[in-house]
């Protein structure tokens, strides 16, 4: 009998430990992903393996599905201590650290490779950044490329400055690209632009390929302008405050676990965004090519533009030219710098 109630308090125990009853560190996370997404099989994968590799002293306690509220919602929660940690786009990141927004700024990136080498390259710097404002960089979480879409074709920048064009409602880096362009974007909240679309209040939208699908755009689009307008930014970031609390020998898996999951969430997302390219074709959104040279190069140029007038506002100048340099040199190895 007494090796009958031992062996049932033993498996007790055990339940109990399994179901992070050993759990001395709690990361509580937020994000805007729902249950289900690839975000959030990622980050689950993440957790079971922190815990693991903790012997289950660290977890993390995962709001998803946007019920913590908006990004801004978020920060000011992780402020004042409800939570430690959040997936964050450009936007939520910005908040933190301006100079990141250098990122999302338009026609910076060609290719995934230039995102890459840029990501890997400044990797630290940026890491230093979040640090000095509190918080711990865990991981790039990219969104993917972004594009134009449109009810209208526009072949070049003059017939694109024909189109009511829609701009996410104070995102600065957002409306200085439109300005470059020669555009008067409507600025309008994410929840508003399907009807925005319905009733013809606005002809155009950027978002990525998995973006429009998700939220139906697309069925409201004719085309794609097919030239990457942005790389649209993520990462996961946690509180300093809530990260110096931790032994060192779990920071350091912390950290080494977010790069090796977000690095994995960065590809299942461009491949996310393939599958999202090939939907759009089959439900005949036009591709138009932006082939000619100089066309090319004035969406370039508008880039360019867009960039320079946020010196000052958000990064400085030489972090500009240091990744401007950068991606011209790797262009130049490639044999295309244009």
């Amino acid at each position: 009998m007494r090796r009958v109630f031992f062996f049932v308090l033993l498996t007790f125990v055990s339940v109990l430990i399994s179901n992070g009853w050993a759990q001395k560190h709690t990361i509580k996370f937020a994000t805007l992903a729902p249950e289900g997404s690839t975000w959030m099989v990622v980050m689950r994968e993440y957790d079971k393996e922190l815990r693991e590799k903790t012997n289950g002293e660290v977890g993390f306690k995962i709001y998803a599905g946007g019920v913590l509220g908006d990004e801004k919602d978020v920060l000011r929660r992780i402020r004042i201590g409800q939570i430690q940690s959040a997936g964050f786009t450009g936007v939520g990141m910005g908040e933190i650290l301006p100079e990141v927004r250098i990122l999302d700024t338009p026609f910076l990136f060609r290719n995934y490779e230039e995102v890459d080498h840029i990501y890997n390259k400044f990797y630290e710097r940026f890491a230093e950044g979040f640090e000095s404002k509190n918080y711990v960089l865990l991981g790039w979480a990219e969104v993917g490329f972004v594009y134009m879409f449109t009810k209208k074709k526009a072949a070049d920048l003059d017939e694109m400055r024909k189109l009511k064009m829609w701009v996410w409602e104070g995102d600065r880096v957002a409306e200085a690209t439109f300005k470059a362009f020669g555009l008067q974007p409507i600025p309008l909240s994410v929840i508003d632009v399907m009807t925005a679309l319905q009733t013809n209040m606005i002809e155009g939208v950027y978002t990525s390929p998995l973006g429009l699908v998700v939220l139906q755009w697309f069925t409201k689009v004719k085309f794609m302008i097919n030239i990457p307008l942005a790389n649209a930014a993520g990462a996961v970031l946690v509180s300093k405050e809530k990260y110096d609390k931790l032994p060192d020998i779990h920071k350091n898996t912390l950290r080494e676990l977010g790069r090796k999951y977000m690095s994995k969430l960065t590809q299942l997302s461009r491949d996310d965004n393939a599958k999202a390219i090939e939907t759009l074709k089959k439900n005949n959104i036009t591709f138009v090519s932006v082939d000619n040279p100089q066309v090319l190069q004035s969406y370039y140029d508008v880039g360019k533009k867009a960039r320079r007038s946020l010196v000052n506002k958000f990064y400085s100048e030489s972090l500009l030219n240091q990744i401007e340099n950068e991606l011209n040199t790797l262009r130049s190895s490639n044999g295309s710098l244009k």
